[in-house]
């Protein structure tokens, strides 16, 4: 039985664009790109949450994966694990770059989709505020948070991922969870 990833793409099509690209198909590895790059977005959004710096990480980030995508290899970690490898290592890059210094974009609030203007800065204001508080926790902490409540990663993949067990990840998840409390309880 096929693993069903949405309703239009399965685990053996995937594999396929993955071999294809590998082999230097470009529209293969463009099919891998448009899967894949709204979750890296987000993900990499919710660690630096600059508009300009999230797009340009990710943009880094696939075209980091296409020039070394002869090294990847199929494991437990699932082919967007590690895109979101790749993209945490560009997330550190940038912030010991110190580039990380851009003020975070306002104008992002969608205010042409018919919502209420002041329900969507609420919102914004709330996403804010928690994507804030997790980027107060240590590094670890915030990749295991956001690969598991964010980019929904089972603890399997977040084990691959972070090349650590499955027991190490649940003691992170379960010790950012508790000082992700504290900071939201700290700064209301």
């Amino acid at each position: 039985m096929q693993k069903q990833l949405d309703s239009r793409v399965t685990t053996e099509e995937i594999n396929l664009l993955i071999e294809k690209a590998i082999g230097g198909d470009a529209s293969a590895f463009g099919g891998l790109y448009d899967m894949y790059v709204d979750r890296v977005y987000r993900h990499v959004y919710y660690r630096v949450g600059s508009i300009p710096d999230t797009e340009d990480i990710t943009q880094q980030t696939f075209f980091k994966a296409w020039k070394v995508i002869g090294q990847y290899k199929k494991t437990t970690a699932s082919f967007l694990a590690w895109l979101i490898k790749i993209s945490h290592n560009l997330v550190i890059d940038h912030y010991r770059s110190g580039k990380n210094n851009r003020a975070v974009d306002i104008d992002s609030i969608d205010l042409a989709s018919g919502n209420d203007p002041a329900q969507s800065a609420e919102s914004h204001y709330e996403k804010e505020q928690i994507r804030k508080a997790i980027r107060q926790l240590k590094g670890e902490q915030q990749q295991v948070i956001l690969l598991r409540f964010i980019e929904d990663f089972s603890y399997a993949e977040i084990a691959a991922s972070l090349d650590k067990s499955e027991g190490a990840v649940r003691v992170i998840l379960h010790r950012g969870l508790i000082e992700l409390k504290k900071i939201v309880e700290k700064d209301p």
